[in-house]
């Protein structure tokens, strides 16, 4: 057998040869541990996005549920004996429900609202009385129809004045969010005036036993110290319509038209202690041949579960 004989460059050129190898199969390497982790982000990323529909599908289905649970219990009672505002828990498939309702006469119709209760709303919030009458007439103005076409133009004509290319409505409000567009009430006023009003209470006045007390302040022939008296009694009157005229006085008249077939819930679903989804409806029981008529629907998505405690019913 030959005997091989190699070179001190060679040799190197060999050791050079090999090292460009190992270098190279590293490289590869590390280009491959590359690709398993965007894989498995990939992977992991698709799992979790499965999951949270999952979830959301399923949170879907138990708002649902709970609403039509909602109307059932509502229609157990006639709809004059129907409470007015009250709720109920119960766990379904590994996941707790909570379910809160009021009737919407707690709240102020943009559509149905006399001019001076949208004032005294305003004014309960901070507006002078000059400013808020304004603002209840720029408000009465959206969502009438004028009786002629003159007035029409003349109320357009503010808005094209003010620089503004929209129009005023001249029909009722089909969303509270449309006070937002309305001649100059500013968006900060707009904020703190939503959670107070609906266009789903259908009836010129409010329910003070269960409004809020900005609501229960903006109604007409209200003081201080009537609203301050009827706020520190009112969760042990009696509801029927002679105390409350003894109590609320000139404030009476328009607390007694506060009546509403409609009722906002608001649920909460999912497993405890873990992310939540919400959600808001509002709804008619028993309207027509079904057991209640779902007027709107907001869902929040996935929260935890202390920024959910932290909020009240909206």
């Amino acid at each position: 057998m030959p005997v091989r004989f190699f070179t001190r460059g060679s040799a190197e050129r060999c050791r050079d040869q090999d090292g460009f190898i190992l270098i190279a199969a590293l490289w590869m390497l590390a280009a491959l541990a590359a690709l398993v982790v965007v894989v498995s982000q990939q992977l992991g990323s698709s799992a979790r996005l499965l999951r949270l529909e999952d979830e959301a599908i399923e949170a879907d289905a138990l708002v649902s549920a709970a609403i039509e649970l909602s109307a059932y219990r509502l229609l157990l009672s006639k709809e004059e004996e129907r409470p007015r505002q009250g709720g109920f828990r119960l766990a379904l498939a590994g996941n707790e429900i909570v379910v809160s309702f009021v009737n919407e006469a707690a709240r102020i119709d943009l559509n149905t609202a006399s001019k001076d209760m949208l004032e005294n709303l305003f004014v309960t919030l901070g507006v002078e009385r000059d400013a808020a009458k304004d603002h209840a007439e720029r408000v009465v103005a959206w969502r009438s129809k004028p009786s002629d076409a003159a007035k029409a133009q003349a109320e357009e004509a503010r808005y094209a004045a003010a620089g503004l290319k929209r129009v005023p409505r001249l029909a009722p409000f089909a969303h509270v969010g449309e006070l937002a567009l309305v001649l100059g009430i500013p968006a900060s006023l707009v904020d703190r005036v939503l959670p107070l009003v609906t266009i789903f209470n259908g009836s010129p006045g409010i329910d003070p036993t269960i409004a809020a007390p900005e609501v229960v302040a903006a109604l007409p022939g209200m003081t201080p110290l009537i609203l301050k008296d009827f706020l520190n009694a009112r969760a042990s009157l009696s509801q029927d319509a002679d105390t409350l005229a003894r109590t609320l006085g000139p404030a009476a008249k328009d607390a007694a038209k506060g009546r509403s077939k409609a009722y906002r819930l608001r649920v909460v679903v999912g497993p405890a202690g873990e992310l939540r989804h919400a959600a808001t409806a509002v709804i008619v029981p028993g309207e027509g041949e079904e057991p209640y008529r779902l007027l709107a629907r907001q869902d929040e998505g996935p929260q935890p579960r202390g920024a959910l405690q932290a909020r009240r019913m909206p």
